[in-house]
C-alpha cells in the first residue's frame, strides 16, 4: 500500500470495460470543436487504459499525474477492496464511477481456524447501500469471508437490473429466503455460486424461484456447502431448461441416482459436483445399474473438474472412469479413500493438473499419483484426523515422491505430521518453480523426525530454491535461522504463514526488514514480541494487514505502534470472552491493517481499537 495514492491492493482492481466516448463532442452537427490539450491527452488515455486489465498497472498509472488518476477511474469497470475496512465504500463510488464488478474480501484468513469470533464485522450491508445507487449498471459481485444478511441479498436483486453473477466464498449470515429472492428476481443471472458457506435453512425451495417461463441464463450453480434438501424435480427440470449450464455443484442431498438424471439432462457440462455420491438410506432412488452410471459419465465428455464426493460410496467411484482420460481438475477432499480404492482411478489421470485429497490414500497413494500425473500444478493434501497423538498416514515419502514424479508442480498444501529437511531439500530442487509451498506439521514443534534437527534447512532450502516463491506457509521445529533464510531470500514472498516456531523477536525482525514484498502476514503461537513488532514500522503502510495470535507482544507495544503510525488500525481483541481477556500483559490477539477513512464504527464489544 503506498500513501501517496489511494489507489492500492486494497481499493482498487482491475480495469476494463467499453471505450468511453469523448466527453467533448461537438454540441451540434457542423460545429467545429477544439478541445484543450490535456481534454486530448484523456480522451486517447480512456481508449488505451481500457486495454490494461492489470491492476497493478492501473494502480502505477494513477500514480503518474492528476490527469492520468482521472482517466484511469473513469475507465475501470472492475473494483478488488482486499480489505473492507481499508476504504469506504463512499470513497469508491464516488472515485469510480463505471463499475460493473466488485470483489470484496472481510475477515482474515484465520478467521477459517476458528481464531476470529463469528460476530467480529466484515458487514456487507454499508457497500451494498452504497452502490445501490452509485452503481446502477453493476453485473457481477464476488465476496469473501464476508457477513451478508437476506436483505442484503435482496437488495442485490432489487437494485441491479442487469444483474449477472454472485459468488459467495466462506460467507455467512444469509439462508435459503435470500437465496430465494435472488433466483426469483435477477432473470439475467449467469452465475451462483456458494462455496464453504455457512447457509441457514429456512425451510424455503429457493430452487423452484427460478423463473420457469422460459430458457435460463445459467452457466454456473454451486450450492455444495447448502446444508438443507432441495426440491430435486425443480432441480432437474432447472437444468433441463438451462442449455448453457457448464460448472454444476451439488449438495450431499443429491444421490447418485438423482446425480445420473442430471447428467442425462446436462451432457454439457464441464465441471461438476458429484454431491453425495452414494444411495443415502433416508431418500428415494432409482434402481439403476452400475452400468448405467460408467455410460452416463461416459457421455460427458467435455467434463474437465470434478468435485464434491460427500458421504462417498467407495463401490461408485469406477464409474467416473470414463471421464479421468479427459479431467484436468479432481477434488477429493471429503472422500475418504484408500490407496487401492484410489489407484484403479488415478491411473487413467494423465492429464490431472489439480487435485485435492485427503491424506487417507496414504504414502502408496501419493506415490501412484507421481507415477502418472506428470503435468500436475497443484497438490493439496488435507488430514482426515488433524489429532496431534496419531502418526499421520502420509510423510516425507509422500512428498518425495510427488516432488520426483511431478516436476511442473506450482503450488502444493501438504498437512503431516512427521517431515525431514531431506525430503523438503529435494522438492525445493526437484520443483524449482514453485510459487505456493505450505507445509503444515500437525503439532507443535515437531523437528526432522529422522534427525531430530529443527526444519530450517528445509525451509531455507524452499525460500533459496524457488525463484518465484510468492506464498509461504511454516510450521514445525524451527529457529531464527530459517526466518534468517526467508528474510535473505524470500524477496518476492507476500503472504507468509507462521505457527508455533521461532525462538524470539531477532526472527521476525529478520521477515519484516527483509521479505520487502510482504503484503500479509499470520502469526499464531510463536514467541515474537514487541521488539520484533516494532521493526516493521518502516513497512505496515505497504502491507494489507497483520494478525498475531497467542504471542508476546503487549497492548505498550501496539499502542506505540498505533501512535507512531496514525493511519494503521490497530486493534486488540480476546477470542474468547468467558477465557478471561487477555493473558498477564500480552494481548491476545493483534490484527491491524491500514485504512484511508480510520477505524472502523462496527467494531464489536470485544475489539478495542487502539
Amino acid at each position: 500500500m503506498n500513501e501517496r495514492s489511494e489507489t492500492c491492493d486494497d481499493d482498487a482492481s482491475n480495469g476494463g470495460g467499453a471505450a468511453s466516448k469523448s466527453r467533448n463532442s461537438a454540441a451540434g452537427a457542423g460545429e467545429y470543436f477544439v478541445p484543450y490539450p490535456d481534454q486530448v491527452l484523456e480522451n486517447v488515455l480512456e481508449n488505451v487504459l481500457v486495454f490494461l486489465t492489470s491492476r497493478r498497472d492501473r494502480n502505477a498509472v494513477a500514480l503518474v499525474c492528476k490527469s492520468w488518476y482521472r482517466a484511469e477511474a473513469y475507465t475501470r469497470s472492475d473494483v478488488f477492496i482486499g480489505n473492507c475496512y481499508a476504504v469506504a465504500p463512499r470513497r469508491v463510488t464516488g472515485r469510480f464511477s463505471r463499475v460493473r464488478s466488485v470483489t470484496i474480501k472481510g475477515k482474515p484468513r484465520f478467521a477459517d481456524f476458528s481464531l476470529l469470533p463469528q460476530d467480529w464485522g466484515a458487514h456487507f450491508s454499508p457497500w451494498v447501500s452504497t452502490m445501490a445507487t452509485a452503481y446502477r449498471a453493476l453485473e457481477k459481485i464476488h465476496l469473501k469471508r464476508m457477513s451478508i444478511t437476506d436483505d442484503d441479498l435482496a437488495m442485490v436483486a432489487h437494485s441491479f437490473p442487469n444483474f449477472k453473477e454472485l459468488v459467495l466464498v466462506c460467507c455467512e449470515g444469509f439462508g435459503t429466503s435470500g437465496l430465494a429472492v435472488v433466483a426469483s428476481v435477477c432473470r439475467r443471472l449467469r452465475v451462483l455460486e456458494l462455496i464453504e458457506d455457512e447457509v441457514s435453512d429456512d425451510e424455503v425451495d429457493w430452487i423452484s424461484c427460478f423463473p420457469v417461463d422460459a430458457p435460463t441464463n445459467l452457466e454456473s450453480l454451486t450450492f455444495e456447502c447448502v446444508e438443507a434438501s432441495i426440491n430435486f424435480d425443480s432441480l432437474e427440470k432447472l437444468v433441463a431448461r438451462s442449455p448453457m449450464l457448464k460448472k454444476l455443484r451439488l449438495n450431499r442431498y443429491v444421490t447418485i441416482g438423482q446425480l445420473y438424471r442430471l447428467i442425462i439432462r446436462a451432457p454439457q457440462l464441464t465441471h461438476l459436483g458429484t454431491g453425495a455420491f452414494s444411495p443415502l438410506e433416508h431418500l428415494q432412488v432409482d434402481n439403476t445399474g452400475e452400468s448405467d452410471y460408467i455410460s452416463a459419465f461416459a457421455a460427458c465428455r467435455s467434463i474437465v473438474c470434478l468435485s464434491g464426493f460427500r458421504e462417498i460410496a467407495p463401490e461408485y467411484l469406477p464409474a467416473i472412469i470414463p471421464l479421468c482420460s479427459n479431467i484436468t481438475s479432481l477434488n477429493l477432499s471429503y472422500a475418504n479413500i484408500t490407496a487401492e480404492q484410489l489407484k484403479p482411478v488415478i491411473r487413467h489421470c494423465h492429464k490431472l493438473q489439480v487435485f485435492w485429497v485427503l491424506d487417507s490414500i496414504c504414502d502408496e497413494g501419493l506415490q501412484a499419483v507421481a507415477e502418472t500425473c506428470k503435468d500436475l500444478r497443484e497438490l493439496r493434501v488435507f488430514p482426515f484426523d488433524a489429532s496431534e497423538n496419531t502418526v499421520g498416514p502420509v510423510s516425507e515419502v509422500g512428498l518425495l515422491a510427488i516432488s520426483l514424479g511431478c516436476p511442473k508442480l506450482r503450488s502444493i498444501l501438504y498437512f503431516c505430521q512427521q517431515m525431514t529437511n531431506a525430503a523438503v531439500i529435494a522438492m525445493s530442487k526437484n520443483c524449482p518453480d514453485l510459487v505456493v509451498f505450505r507445509l503444515c506439521i500437525i503439532g507443535m514443534y515437531r523437528p526432522d523426525h529422522v534427525t531430530h534437527e529443527p526444519m530450517d534447512e528445509g525451509f531455507g532450502a524452499i525460500v533459496k530454491n524457488c525463484k518465484k516463491l510468492t506464498r509461504l506457509a511454516v510450521s514445525g521445529l524451527l529457529t531464527d535461522r530459517a526466518f534468517s533464510y526467508i528474510g535473505q531470500y524470500g524477496k518476492l514472498v507476500r503472504t507468509l504463514s507462521v505457527a508455533f516456531a521461532g525462538d524470539g523477536d531477532v526472527g521476525l525482525k529478520y521477515i519484516l526488514e527483509g521479505c520487502t514484498n510482504l503484503k500479509k502476514l499470520e502469526i499464531r503461537d510463536s514467541p515474537f514480541g514487541d521488539t520484533g513488532l516494532r521493526a516493521g514500522l518502516h513497512h505496515f503502510y505497504n502491507m494489507r494487514f497483520v494478525w498475531m495470535s497467542s504471542c508476546r507482544v503487549t497492548r505498550d507495544g501496539c499502542l506505540d505502534v498505533a501512535r507512531r503510525l496514525p493511519r494503521v488500525v490497530v486493534e486488540v481483541f480476546r477470542r474468547d470472552q468467558q477465557e478471561g481477556g487477555e493473558r498477564g500483559d500480552f494481548v491476545d490477539t493483534l490484527y491491524m491493517y491500514r485504512s484511508l477513512d480510520g477505524p472502523r464504527a462496527d467494531a464489536p464489544r470485544f475489539v478495542n481499537i487502539l
